[in-house]
């Protein structure tokens, strides 16, 4: 099982073999990985070389380590963020754009709590709005849950002039949420530019999304334009084990 003549590491070859198992089902999600004596006699090596092959497939975001109890096969993001028709107007009329269309085709239950604010524009945030650093923006603050279980932050921040004397400023802004919001106050959407990339939480974000350890988020920035000028900016940090991203792109 462990070929000690290919310059391969040992703990590298039966992380491998492991991970191919996890892949192909045949170690299904949930289930647990063989004990550490198993390991040893079935591969042959010591038990600090089947520790480094664990901590490497829990590197890999392959598995949990349970203290007391063992390692066990990492379960599938159970929210799939659908990209084809989350933002249209269509969506926000049933009200079932975003995450709560996300809920309605997950079958999920969605939970939001929101904090309402007014800070100053930093230099990345003025820039991304197009206004002037030092200009005040509102920020709605939102923690978002499935069934529960946290798997989104996000955190808006609109231009203060787009705002004032608006429910966008309240913590429900009604049926449709913020966007129906805007275009009923004049700003109609043209199109959103998304941004997304991974990296590993902060300690913050870690304990808000309760992550385990060694599990990385996904990283969204989206920015809401008008014919005009942007209105809108949302950080969104996704927990990576929770979450899967499905994209329909049209062949044109």
């Amino acid at each position: 099982m462990v070929d000690r003549t290919s310059g391969v590491p040992a703990y590298r070859q039966v992380a491998d073999q492991l991970a191919a198992q996890i892949s192909t089902g045949e170690l299904a999600p949930g289930a647990p990985l063989p004990s550490e004596r198993e390991l040893v006699d079935l591969f042959g090596i010591s038990r600090p070389m089947v520790r480094e092959a664990v901590k490497l497939l829990r590197m890999r975001g392959l598995v949990d380590v349970e203290h007391g109890r063992g390692a066990f096969v990492r379960t599938p993001g159970q929210v799939v963020r659908l990209s084809r028709n989350r933002l249209t107007r269509a969506a926000r009329s049933l009200n079932k754009g975003a995450f709560l269309g996300d809920a309605d085709a997950a079958g999920f239950t969605p939970s939001v709590s929101v904090r309402v604010r007014v800070e100053t524009a930093d230099e990345r945030v003025a820039r991304l709005l197009e206004i002037e650093p030092g200009n005040e923006v509102l920020v709605r603050d939102r923690v978002m849950s499935a069934n529960g279980l946290v798997v989104q932050l996000a955190v808006s921040r609109l231009p203060r002039d787009v705002t004032l004397g608006t429910a966008l400023e309240e913590i429900e802004t009604g049926p449709g949420g913020a966007y129906a919001r805007l275009e009923q106050a004049g700003h109609v959407l043209v199109h959103f530019d998304e941004t997304v990339s991974a990296r590993m939480p902060s300690v913050e974000e870690q304990a808000q999304l309760q992550l385990p350890e060694a599990i990385p988020v996904i990283a969204v920035t989206r920015v809401a334009y008008t014919a005009d000028r942007p209105v809108e900016m949302n950080d969104m940090v996704l927990a990576a084990n929770r979450y899967e991203l499905h994209y329909r792109l049209p062949a044109e």
